[in-house]
């Protein structure tokens, strides 16, 4: 069994484009083959159906009570991509009964032959249910835009997770820059607070200069890449996944779905 690569994507603040983001990379790596399950793991606002025109009939909560298999709740979205739709919070994966442990673990086993990639849209904010999230990933996108408050809850989040939880490496995207420099200079400021205070290490991987498309794309309820393939955004984004597949894959057991599942559930419990 190949390992998954499991990629929470995050950010201090709302605003900051961070669902876009998850569902264009998405895409972005379908196109390159690769086998991409989208996990909206925004639970109180269930973002990515609605970005995309998606109805979801069936969600998590279904595969919990055991009335439906993972496979069931997925739905398909552009370039083939398949969503978990968002469902209760992780508050609810803390007061998991025994079976429902082992039956979510097994959900997600079933699913690890089908799925090269897992990409998980976090909510935003520090909430409990972002930091199990993004615990249980392999990989963290923190994403950043030019506001002051983007950084400042990028790095309220990163501080979180260091000092807590003893995580030391991020990846940040900056997003809807203006020009070339702004994206390098709002990683440098982010990056000069935490090698100050923090026992971190960020990458820049990348930046989405800002584009009227994304605005129109989500008018019309279409991914970016598919409503406006050839814009500035979708290129750059296009850019960041051939960087993203480059990512090395974790070895050994832990690169196993149901490990992500494990953990989720271990992060989960300490919080509650």
């Amino acid at each position: 069994m190949r390992p998954v690569q499991v990629i929470a994507v995050s950010g201090g603040k709302g605003g900051v484009g961070k669902s876009n983001i998850s569902v264009n990379l998405s895409i972005a790596l379908a196109e390159m083959r690769r086998r991409v399950v989208l996990f909206d793991a925004d639970l109180g606002l269930a973002n990515i159906d609605v970005l995309l025109g998606l109805k979801a009939t069936h969600t998590l909560a279904d595969v919990l009570a055991g009335t439906h298999s993972l496979m069931d709740v997925l739905i398909t979205g552009p370039a083939g991509i398949k969503i978990v739709p968002a469902s209760s919070g992780v508050q609810r994966m803390a007061e998991l009964s025994a079976p429902e442990h082992a039956g979510l673990i097994n959900a997600f086993n079933e699913l690890s032959d089908q799925v090269d990639v897992l990409v998980i849209d976090t909510a935003a904010g520090i909430s409990d249910t972002v930091v199990s999230f993004v615990r249980a990933a392999n990989e963290v996108i923190i994403v950043v835009c030019d506001e002051p408050s983007s950084i400042t809850d990028a790095y309220a989040l990163i501080k979180l997770l260091n000092k807590e939880y003893g995580m030391q490496r991020f990846r940040v995207i900056a997003n809807m820059t203006r020009n070339p420099q702004e994206g390098t200079s709002m990683f440098n400021k982010l990056n000069t607070v935490c090698e100050r205070f923090l026992d971190v290490t960020l990458q820049f991987v990348g930046q989405v200069p800002f584009d009227e498309e994304v605005r129109n794309a989500v008018r019309k309820q279409k991914a970016l890449l598919e409503f406006a393939p050839n814009s500035k955004a979708a290129i750059a984004i296009r850019g960041l996944a051939q960087v993203v597949d480059k990512w090395p894959l974790p070895s050994g057991p832990s690169g196993r779905l149901e490990f992500f599942v494990e953990r989720l559930l271990r992060a989960a419990n300490d919080r509650y």
